[in-house]
């Protein structure tokens, strides 16, 4: 697509479930510190950066087991022992080499780090050596 009816310009939104309205809203606006912009029966608009994550109402849930949103940070250290602060753990996984503060530093140097919203969505820190534009 080109031309204005392209994409390329256009802000994304991310899109999260959740059972639990309320205890999302709490988790976004209080423990990691979002905007929340609008809370609805149906949906909480928060706001990550220039990026709005729309949390929505689903009846039930089975979080994949991979990343599915993720925020590009210039100091992991801050971010995790900000979030740590607040009561969210970072996670570890089998196999995979990381260090105590749960990060796993990439081939390339990046460094990632892992955590779960309370519906067991899969959210994650990265550091990158070259932040893209």
């Amino acid at each position: 697509m080109t031309g204005e009816a392209g994409l390329r310009g256009a802000d994304g939104i991310g899109f999260l479930p959740t059972t639990d309205l309320e205890r999302a809203r709490r988790f976004f606006g209080e423990a990691l510190g979002l905007a929340v912009e609008e809370a609805t029966p149906f949906a909480c608009v928060v706001r990550a950066g220039a990026t709005m994550l729309l949390v929505t109402k689903v009846e039930e849930l089975r979080p994949q087991p991979f990343t599915v949103f993720g925020w590009a940070v210039g100091d992991i250290r801050a971010a995790i022992a900000a979030l740590r602060s607040a009561g969210v753990e970072m996670l570890r996984y089998e196999g995979m080499p990381q260090d105590t503060d749960g990060v796993w530093t990439t081939p390339g140097g990046e460094e990632i780090a892992w955590f779960h919203d309370p519906d067991g969505n899969t959210l994650s820190l990265t550091r990158f050596t070259n932040p893209p534009t």
